[in-house]
């Protein structure tokens, strides 16, 4: 990551990609072994994954005080939203005949669905959350966001807030 973007650029293009990733999927013919075909989506989901743990564990808790609080609070919800529909496309991708008619249909409306739900929620996120980021966020909260940029990945087991809602 370039320390010259500002955290609000580096989070938008994760946006971008994670799409990006799941209209590969969306555009892509079936043939080979599912792991082949399925690659981008399933690239796009761990990253989608990775996105909401650093927004819950990173950003929100230092900005949640104040103005954001209710923005937040949506965002959150929108999250365990996108969350469950994560763990349907899992659960149809591991289903026998995917790769076939009618389920590889269903996966891809599925994922029409997703990147509606990521277009909404991307809409309101981007503007109203992501230019507090560098303003807002202390020093350390920045430095610490930046290193996980970098390399940092979901702990096992992690879910996200609203998950079971």
């Amino acid at each position: 990551m370039s320390d010259q973007a500002t955290l609000a650029e580096v989070l938008t293009v994760e946006h971008h990609a994670i799409d990006a990733g799941i209209e590969k999927f969306v555009a892509a013919s079936p043939g080979g072994p599912i792991g082949e075909w399925s690659a981008p989506l399933v690239q796009a989901m761990a990253a989608l994954r990775r996105h909401i743990y650093l927004e819950e564990e990173l950003v929100f808790p230092s900005l949640r005080n104040g103005p954001l609080m209710m923005p937040i609070m949506v965002m959150l919800n929108e999250h365990g939203e996108m969350w469950r529909r994560m763990a349907a496309l899992d659960e149809q991708l591991a289903a026998d005949g995917v790769d076939q008619e009618p389920l590889r249909s269903e996966v891809a409306a599925a994922c029409t669905e997703m990147l509606g739900l990521l277009a909404d929620h991307n809409s309101k996120e981007e503007p109203v959350i992501y230019p507090h980021l560098d303003s807002d966020m202390d020093d350390d909260s920045r430095a610490f966001l930046r290193d996980f940029l970098d390399d940092g990945t979901t702990p096992d087991g992690w879910e996200c807030a609203r998950a079971a809602a």
